[in-house]
């Protein structure tokens, strides 16, 4: 398909949501945010990509995480069961902690931003003791998490001015897909195998990619 210039907010949602994977920076594929967004919307005094992640993220219509080879990227409320079903290999959080194939640092992570709903990357930090002197590898195990879709990010806090105005890179907030969009419809793709929905992902990408490299958006 030809991929259509982002000049908006409402011009990437549209497009998220139409192609169903939609990676924040150039991973490969011949499709990203950075490709079809101007230059000029980045990292300026106007509002741009950078910008808009958060808000994005509050309007639940698709997903946003470092879910394509550890590196962030959106995808669409439509393709985020299969995209869950497959990532996870059709075991939820607590399943992989009773068969033993959770690591510790992922189970404590991930049962601290379950119970909270929501958390602030800084407050999970202190929670978690991840500090000197206490447990490391939190880059690690964040991404992780959000490559098998456990967790996401819902929203981006900033530092701001004696004016008001927002400041510097903002910083996540984490959440579970389930408390942010429901149980129902997070799990609604774990009637198939875990591989039917990745042949469904990898089916639909191969229309909507003009170089057939889709591996970043479909590998684990």
């Amino acid at each position: 398909m030809k991929f259509p210039q982002i000049q908006q907010m409402e011009d990437l949602i549209s497009l998220a949501e139409e192609v169903g994977f939609l990676p924040l920076f150039d991973c490969g594929t011949g499709f990203s945010v950075e490709e079809l967004c101007a230059p000029e919307l980045w990292f300026t005094d106007r509002e741009g990509p950078w910008e808009w992640k958060g808000p994005i993220a509050r309007t639940k219509r698709c997903a946003y995480g470092k879910f394509f080879g550890g590196k962030a990227g959106f995808v669409s409320r439509e393709w985020l069961p299969d995209f869950c079903n497959f990532r996870r290999d059709g075991y939820d959080f607590d399943s992989r902690c009773d068969e033993g194939i959770a690591p510790h640092g992922d189970a404590y992570v991930y049962q601290t931003v379950a119970e909270e709903g929501e958390l602030l990357s800084k407050r999970l930090k202190q929670l978690c003791n991840f500090k000197k002197g206490g447990n490391t590898g939190f880059e690690t195990v964040i991404t992780r998490l959000q490559m098998q879709t456990y967790l996401c990010i819902s929203d981006f806090l900033y530092e701001r001015d004696k004016h008001g105005k927002p400041y510097g890179w903002g910083v996540a907030v984490y959440s579970t897909p389930e408390h942010l969009f429901g149980s129902e419809l997070v799990t609604s793709a774990y009637r198939r195998p875990p591989e039917e929905s990745k042949a469904r992902i990898a089916e639909h990408l191969r229309k909507v990619s003009p170089s057939g490299r889709i591996t970043p958006l479909v590998g684990s």
